[in-house]
């Protein structure tokens, strides 16, 4: 199963979750990221994140959806429509889910603070990540209905109460 984690950039959260996700998935299961408009270049501050979990990310790079390597069964948007960001739709026949996520490359403070912006981003996409690949997978791949359900509920987790 292929898994997208799409976003507009694909610098930063779609990166952290490729990563995270391709650290983690047992055998049979691989995530790409890309964005509607990708930067070009992946966030500094999330290689360093990512390195200092242990976390490999040689040969990832920013690219466009429409340069995607595979066809994705399972697409996972990351953008936080709350910023007023707008989530790129994927049109496809496949199952679709939002995990939206504070874009901590925005983030203006002390280094300290966007730090710490960049740690909760990862530990919201970790807990959610470790959390999709704790389902039922080989139950779930023939019950779409059930596995968008359970996707949806964790796309939750993490949210704080504002």
């Amino acid at each position: 199963m292929n898994v997208l984690f799409l976003c507009t950039g694909n610098s930063c959260r779609s990166l952290i979750s490729e990563a995270v996700f391709n650290h983690l998935a047992p055998e049979g299961w691989h995530a790409v990221s890309a964005g509607s408009q990708p930067t070009g270049k992946l966030n500094e501050q999330a290689l360093a994140l990512l390195a200092a979990k242990g976390i490999a990310t040689e040969g990832y790079y920013s690219k466009s959806w429409e340069d995607l390597p595979l066809t994705p069964d399972i697409v996972v948007t990351v953008c936080a429509s709350a910023a007023g960001e707008t989530c790129p739709a994927y049109l496809g026949p496949v199952l679709r889910t939002h995990w939206g996520v504070e874009d901590p490359s925005h983030v203006v403070g002390t280094e300290e603070e966007i730090g710490a912006a960049f740690e909760r981003a990862y530990a919201i996409l970790r807990a959610r990540i470790e959390a999709f690949l704790a389902l039922p997978l080989d139950a779930l791949a023939t019950d779409r209905a059930r596995l968008k359900a359970e996707l949806d509920r964790i796309g939750r987790i993490g949210h704080r109460a504002a």
